[in-house]
């Protein structure tokens, strides 16, 4: 068994240089996703990309458990908690989906990335082991002010609806930060990774199709093969795969350091934006980067 640090318990432990290795790719990988999902958005509307999504993604992690002989027995005490992050996975995308029609993206960048805070202070309650220590608390204010100077956080202008949308990312945060609490609180946090992505791929499925019929959201021609092509991204490789990985991470690791570190996801999401889409780098890109960087090393500590 790898060494732990003394009254830290393996799933509570800080990130180690190979967690960190992995967790740096894997917010290169999704942050490159929110630009896939708007490559894709011309033909594929983002509820319907979110549906084929999560039931492309479902199929593959069940024929992946199966092959790998990963036991779906859902007799094992992880059904409610299983439906339950399910549930909050679903919801979180429909709430940052419809709260983008009325909210910026920059906005609902910095907001969405509240969830480190929903699940610090959510482990106060439900994780007593994985606590933050003041320095680290100080460390996710740093991380969260890189956001804020890499986004900006642009007047609400004459939009009635700009504080709903912002609202609705925030619960979208929320919903994040939620599952995570519920994974790493509940018998899912010593099911194999492949079931607990199964739970919440499935379940996801018809809220996510429910979201979509209610909207009205309709694919009015044959998708090209580009938007395909996007779209298998999401599905084989950031749902299917870094998942997977995300959610053996969550198991082992400290769940607040761990949420904590994806604040570099919308840094690269920006870089993508930029090489990908030519969209605009602030000023600031270089200041945000330096406090995002500083929080992390500051919430990674040994306490």
């Amino acid at each position: 068994m790898p060494p732990r640090e003394a009254g830290i318990g393996p799933a509570a432990r800080p990130l180690d240089a190979v967690a960190v290795a992995i967790m740096t790719f894997l917010c290169l990988t999704w942050g490159f996703n929110q630009v896939a999902i708007k490559l894709a958005l011309p033909d594929i509307p983002p509820l319907i990309q979110a549906t084929l999504r999560s039931a492309g993604a479902a199929i593959i992690i069940v024929i992946w458990a199966r092959l790998r002989g990963v036991s779906l027995n859902v007799r094992d005490g992880t059904l409610i908690p299983g439906i339950a992050a399910g549930a909050l996975f679903g919801f979180e995308f429909i709430l940052i989906y419809r709260g983008l029609v009325w909210t910026t993206a920059s906005r609902a960048a910095v907001f969405l990335y509240t969830s480190p805070f929903f699940v610090a202070l959510g482990a106060r309650w439900f994780l007593p082991g994985d606590r933050l220590a003041p320095a680290q608390w100080i460390g996710l204010v740093l991380s969260f002010a890189g956001l804020l100077v890499a986004f900006g956080v642009p007047q609400a202008g004459d939009n009635p609806h700009a504080l709903l949308g912002d609202l609705m990312v925030v619960g979208g945060g929320a919903a994040w930060g939620g599952t995570t609490l519920v994974i790493k609180g509940s018998r899912l946090a010593t099911a194999p990774a492949e079931k607990t992505l199964a739970y919440q791929l499935v379940t996801s499925v018809p809220i996510l199709a429910i979201g979509a019929l209610l909207l009205g959201e309709q694919v009015t021609h044959a998708p090209s093969a580009a938007a395909l092509g996007w779209l298998a991204y999401q599905t084989v490789w950031v749902v299917s795969v870094t998942y997977a990985i995300w959610f053996a991470m969550v198991k082992r690791y400290a769940a607040s350091r761990l949420s904590a570190f994806t604040f570099l996801t919308p840094i690269f999401g920006v870089a993508a934006g930029h090489f990908v889409l030519g969209e605009p780098v602030t000023l600031g890109f270089g200041a945000a980067v330096a406090l995002v960087v500083t929080g992390l090393v500051l919430v990674n500590r040994p306490r």
